[in-house]
């Protein structure tokens, strides 16, 4: 077992990982929920980008329809990205031979 050998690919696998961090933070993923009245935009690195909600479903009388409608955006908008961000590091460690369970 060469151990400059491992070191060099685990700085190179570090430095491949933050560039690949860099690029999920700029690829976005758009959800629509409730037929369109409520978008949300959300970026790979799990971060909420933008709400945008459609006048039509703002009602005073039903506050919890509005509500769910955001939550239910914002919750896929956060898996879609960190589903895309967890099947792009996979690519990184998939030649690496880790053990199950300890892949990114």
């Amino acid at each position: 077992m060469n151990i400059a050998k491992m070191m060099k690919q685990a700085q190179k696998m570090q430095s491949d990982m933050a560039k690949m961090q860099e690029e999920l933070a700029e690829k976005e993923v758009d959800i629509s929920v409730g037929g369109g009245k409520v978008q949300v935009k959300g970026n790979g690195a799990g971060e909420v980008l933008e709400i945008k909600i459609d006048p039509a479903v703002v009602d005073p009388d039903d506050v919890e329809l509005l509500e769910d409608l955001v939550l239910s955006g914002v919750k896929q908008a956060i898996e879609q990205g960190k589903a895309m961000s967890a099947e792009e590091m996979g690519k990184l460690t998939q030649g690496l031979g880790l053990p199950p369970g300890m892949g990114f």
